[in-house]
């Protein structure tokens, strides 16, 4: 499992995943919110799934 989530790309998944969480406990957003757990994990662990499919990745080319 190599990483393909990047710098920014990690933190705008971990903020927006936060902020869903959050909504969602405090019932702003009712149920739907805790898929914010999805962008937290996939920021924290740096691994996107879907991005395999399409070969992407956001993480800085590797010098070498």
């Amino acid at each position: 499992m190599n990483a393909n989530v990047g710098g920014i790309d990690r933190v705008a998944r971990i903020v927006a995943g936060v902020v869903l969480i959050a909504l969602a406990a405090t019932g702003t957003v009712g149920v739907w919110g805790w898929i914010g757990v999805v962008p937290l994990a996939t920021g924290t662990f740096r691994f996107c799934p879907a991005y395999l499919p399409f070969g992407l990745s956001t993480c800085p080319m590797k010098k070498g």
